[in-house]
């Protein structure tokens, strides 16, 4: 419970209804998107601006209460759990689209702006924001930049960090900075902008984002191309890359994928296929014709037994429907779903697709795998049940040894999903004692009291897959 004295702090600087302590309230703000994660808050401070926000922050520093940093909680990492008696500040009123700058090409929103909304917004003026997370129609810019967002559209586009331009962020002690700006060119100082994109919440409240915006694409098309094995799509993946295509999205689901999104919501994917590429590629009409082409000859040449090509804008959204439904469709084989992302360089696509393999295998377990094959990116998803303490211990295991199998292919532990509490004690794998030491150094300087999200990120490292402890 907050002390009377931080509570009326708060009711000062909020009003009395932007600060939840109910029952409800704080059920609903202890959990993520993350399973088998649960916090206990104390209080949930729903703030409007960026004043409001910084006193918020100077009451809990003066009161030593941690503050949690929050969107819509749509991350996989258990990035917004709170650690018990930790306030939840919630940005999501900061809402505003302040502006669309046509002529810089650029955005100015606040943090509490769904994703669809800006690309929405965007597209009204003839311009265009890449990144769309699996959760774009929920979750906000804050959280994008906190987690470092990426999406199908990454291979092409790039991920949040790409398009930030300049971010307003409260410190520690409420002080307030902005970083970067409109200008193209600008190295003055250090880059305090990709600093604080995919800290995690732990370094500062976002408060503003400014982003670029591209032009909208004049054309898309959509390529399915179907493998008689999951090795083949992987290669193909592999091949269109080397060809030098570079597709706006290039997508992999396996058979277990295909049947649970086909059983889910009948999509017309094909469930005789090991596996599939679902490609995308927009830009000049002319130039899409050409990569279509091209993208149709590598992947009868690494061994497509079917492809099916759309360039009607609703027999593409149908297919583009059917690889976003791969989640959900998932989610009801079990009551828990644990999916992750590990990522591995583009060339050692097909062996993590082996390793994925072996791990569910040695475990005895049916792990779908989907993900952005053109980045390395890959989700193995396995449904669980938390009443079985043995099976959860298998899974566990499978992903222990898919991570470790990740890194010896010179990839990590995520990709996109963030660190947070699921893979703190997975980061030692990835990262030097060194590399580490540097990263608490600089969360120490921004944070000495550990006000910020606490507990995330940073944990004792898990014994490595294989060791005795496992075995």
């Amino acid at each position: 419970m907050l002390s009377d004295t931080l509570r009326r702090h708060l009711r000062d600087a909020l009003g009395a209804d932007a600060l939840l302590e109910s029952p409800e309230a704080l059920a609903a703000y202890a959990v993520d998107a993350t399973p088998l994660f649960a916090g206990a808050p104390s209080a949930v401070a729903l703030p409007a601006s960026t004043e409001q926000v910084a006193a918020v922050v100077r009451a809990c520093a003066e009161a030593r209460v941690a503050i949690v940093p929050r969107g819509s909680g749509t991350n996989l990492s258990g990035g917004t759990i709170p650690e018990r008696g930790a306030l939840v500040l919630c940005t999501a009123r900061m809402n505003r689209i302040r502006e669309i700058d046509a002529a810089n090409m650029t955005a100015d929103v606040e943090p509490g702006v769904v994703t669809a909304a800006l690309q929405a917004a965007a597209a009204a003026q003839g311009l265009y924001y890449p990144p769309d997370p699996g959760s774009q129609r929920i979750s906000t810019l804050g959280g994008n930049v906190a987690e470092n967002s990426g999406g199908m559209r990454c291979l092409k586009y790039g991920v949040t960090r790409d398009y930030v331009m300049g971010l307003e962020v409260v410190l520690a002690d409420g002080t307030v900075v902005r970083t970067g700006g409109k200008n193209v060119k600008d190295v003055a100082g250090y880059d305090l902008t990709r600093l604080f994109v995919g800290s995690e919440g732990t370094l500062g409240v976002v408060t503003r984002i400014l982003v670029r915006l591209v032009p909208a694409p004049q054309a898309r098309g959509t390529v399915l191309a179907c493998f008689a094995g999951i090795e083949q799509a992987a290669a193909g993946a592999a091949a269109l890359i080397a060809a030098r295509v570079v597709p706006a999205a290039l997508e992999f689901l396996d058979r277990a994928t295909i049947e649970a999104v086909e059983a889910y919501q009948p999509s017309g994917l094909p469930t005789d296929a090991a596996a599939v590429l679902l490609i995308e590629q927009d830009g000049h009409p002319g130039q899409v014709a050409d990569d279509l082409a091209t993208i149709e000859r590598v992947c009868r040449e690494a061994g497509a037994f079917d492809l099916r090509t759309a360039t009607d804008p609703a027999a593409a959204e149908q297919l583009w429907a059917a690889r976003r439904a791969a989640l959900p469709a998932l989610a009801r084989l079990g009551p828990v779903l644990i999916m992750e992302d590990a990522t591995v360089p583009r060339s050692r696509l097909a062996d993590m697709v082996r390793a994925i393999d072996a791990a569910a295998r040695a475990q005895g377990l049916r792990v779908a795998t989907f993900g952005h094959a053109g980045d390395g990116n890959l989700h193995p998803t396995c449904p669980g049940d938390a009443r079985d303490p043995a099976l959860m211990a298998r899974i566990d295991r499978a992903f222990e040894d898919i991570f470790a199998a990740a890194i010896e292919l010179g990839g990590t532990i995520t990709g996109e999903h963030g660190v947070g509490l699921a893979k703190a004690g997975y980061l030692p794998w990835r990262l030097s004692p060194e590399t580490l030491a540097a990263m608490r150094a600089i969360k120490h300087a921004l944070d000495p009291g550990d006000l910020f999200n606490p507990g995330k990120i940073f944990a004792a490292p898990r014994p490595r897959a294989g060791s005795a402890t496992h075995a």
